[in-house]
């Protein structure tokens, strides 16, 4: 099988190509990508804990543990304990950073537009059904 038939390649590739224009987008304005993901994933109001942003975005804790301090020194976070668990550290947005998320989300918005007004939403259906079905299989771990 050439490597162009594959499945993982196809959604490699597919996803460099968004990463490419939205790093594009974010430098703009003076984050990356994945910061803009990690904005994204923090409520605006309440905050969000620091231990629900990683699993909501697929991520180690490790590698997101250094995005948030960088996310800190740039001005677009903030910590602090979360009132209930004085254990836990809820993530929260400076204003800095609630301007970065609306961009992200515009951005985000825009590409899905065109996307959704370019392709028929049958193939739209499809192409969400066919994601899942890769992501269960994953899941069910009997590949190997």
């Amino acid at each position: 099988m050439k490597r162009e038939e594959t499945i993982d390649h196809h959604m490699k590739a597919s996803w460099h190509a968004i990463s490419r224009m939205y790093n594009q987008q974010a430098v703009k304005h003076d984050i990356t990508t994945s910061i803009g993901f990690v904005l994204l994933n923090i409520h605006s109001d309440e905050g969000t804990p620091a231990t629900k942003i990683a699993p909501m975005m697929g991520l180690e804790s490790r590698s997101l543990t250094r995005m948030l301090k960088s996310m800190e020194k740039k001005g677009l976070i903030y910590k602090q304990s979360d009132l209930e668990d004085k254990r836990s550290v809820r993530i929260f947005l400076t204003p800095k950073g609630k301007e970065k998320k609306e961009i992200s989300r515009i951005t985000v918005l825009k590409f899905n537009t065109i996307v959704r007004e370019r392709i028929d939403s049958k193939k739209m259906t499809v192409f969400f059904d066919v994601v899942r079905e890769i992501n269960e299989i994953i899941d069910q771990g009997n590949i190997y």
